[in-house]
């Protein structure tokens, strides 16, 4: 699963979509908006790609990737091309490499991370956005989503997928009986933790197996307790691994990560805890559960889709709690990006970055769309409205996922940099000192490469 996927908060229940048919020999539609939030905007207007193949490279799985698939058969109906959905392996810059030295790349990426994206333009895979495309854009998205897709100000990606990576999720029945109110500040939620823990269940299920879900507990609490220009700074390099503010999120962490007692299995057990378990066993067994509260972003929900537990009863949520003065808001997404010139290519930029794309995808589930024009209604239920009206309200202030933002093999690579060394983090929270300076030799390593 990618940190998009690392992805959005799902639901068994899937709301009926209906859209308007195919329009003139222009292609796309008549214009109606047949959706069934009920919104005021208008179908997005499509070329007729009749006999055209169009392949589209993800590393989205399970109902993640069933779900997308929807939206490329719309797109398939509105436009007559055929469409293939081409399954990634992680890292996908890699996975392209191979397919481009083959001779074979696919029409169009989604790539989960800003550094990705610089990558493929640097290497001059990436195809520029199409004027059809960024008029969409122009019209559907904040500022700070257009430029999180561009590269020396040229637009290249289409960020179709968010996240909204400041979320805890918790099973109520546990918090019922334990008799814990939702947490606001840190302090709060160490305090609910011990009090879950004295109940007789587990407070926190980690999936330390999946280095990225590590990268993402530090970034919240950095953000919060060291503010957005500090984050910007470190998520540059401009600022140093071995920086005390570093060493004050690491030594906070630590509040958790140094209690096995409060953490599913204990250090050793959240080491082999893969995300999607990290979250099936906090919604399985009702009131006594392997867990209580798992961390991550509203794609959460698409795990317990797959359990018995539903999402505003069962299953609740609450946001990440606030350490400095404000609760953080990190945000995460897949970009869509042209590797072909193509017609197909850019038709697909253009569908994608349109809400007619996202309300497909909104009332199966599992996702949460930065366009700000598509209507509240199309998400399947309150919680995930309320999640992505947060991610659509914070506006610029987003602060994008940090190790997204840096090179590959520092941020985003398993068994490597950040990953690994949150791993041995969770492993020995005691070596503060240690981890910062083999995270800043690593960091300045992959920033100078």
């Amino acid at each position: 699963m990618s940190k998009t996927v690392k992805a959005a908060v799902a639901c068994t229940v899937v709301l009926a979509f209906t859209v308007a048919g195919c329009g003139d020999d222009k292609g796309g539609d008549d214009g109606k908006d047949t959706g069934r939030g009920g919104g005021s905007e208008s179908a997005v207007r499509l070329p007729q790609l009749n006999g055209q193949t169009v392949q589209v490279a993800a590393v989205w799985s399970g109902k993640e990737q069933e779900n997308f698939v929807k939206v490329l058969d719309e797109f398939e109906r509105r436009t007559g091309a055929k469409v293939t959905f081409v399954p990634a392996q992680d890292p996908i810059v890699n996975f392209l490499g191979t397919k481009i030295a083959g001779g074979s790349p696919p029409d169009v990426a989604l790539l989960p991370q800003p550094g990705a994206i610089r990558q493929a333009v640097q290497r001059a895979w990436a195809k520029p956005v199409g004027p059809e495309a960024k008029a969409e854009l122009a019209k559907n998205y904040s500022a700070g989503w257009q430029k999180t897709g561009q590269v020396d100000g040229v637009q290249y990606g289409v960020y179709y997928k968010a996240a909204n990576k400041s979320l805890v999720w918790y099973n109520t029945a546990v918090f019922e009986a334990a008799g814990v109110q939702e947490p606001t500040t840190w302090q709060e939620f160490l305090t609910a933790a011990e009090t879950v823990s004295a109940y007789g269940v587990t407070p926190v299920s980690v999936a330390g197996a999946d280095g990225w879900t590590l990268t993402d507990w530090f970034e919240n609490i950095y953000l919060s307790q060291a503010g957005p220009e500090k984050y910007d700074q470190l998520a540059a390099h401009t600022i140093k691994w071995t920086d005390p503010s570093v060493t004050r999120a690491l030594t906070t962490l630590a509040q958790l990560f140094g209690r096995p007692e409060l953490i599913a299995g204990g250090a050793d057990g959240a080491l082999q805890t893969e995300f999607p378990a990290s979250v099936s066993q906090t919604f399985t067994g009702g009131d006594r559960a392997k867990a209580a509260m798992v961390f991550e972003g509203d794609f959460v929900g698409v795990t317990i889709g797959e359990t018995k537990a539903k999402i505003g009863t069962d299953a609740k949520v609450f946001p990440f709690p606030a350490v400095g003065a404000k609760a953080p808001l990190v945000g995460g997404g897949d970009a869509a990006v042209a590797l072909k010139d193509s017609k197909g290519a850019q038709a697909l930029l253009t569908f994608l970055a349109s809400p007619d794309a996202a309300r497909i995808q909104a009332a199966a589930g599992g996702f949460v769309s930065p366009n700000k024009s598509l209507d509240p209604a199309a998400y399947p239920n309150d919680v995930q409205r309320d999640i992505a009206k947060a991610l659509i309200d914070a506006g610029d202030g987003v602060r994008f996922d940090m190790s997204d933002q840096m090179p590959q093999a520092f941020g985003g690579t398993p068994g490597k940099g950040l990953w690994k060394l949150l791993q041995d983090f969770l492993k020995n929270p005691k070596d503060t000192a240690g981890i910062q300076a083999k995270l800043e030799s690593d960091a300045a390593k992959a920033y100078a490469g």
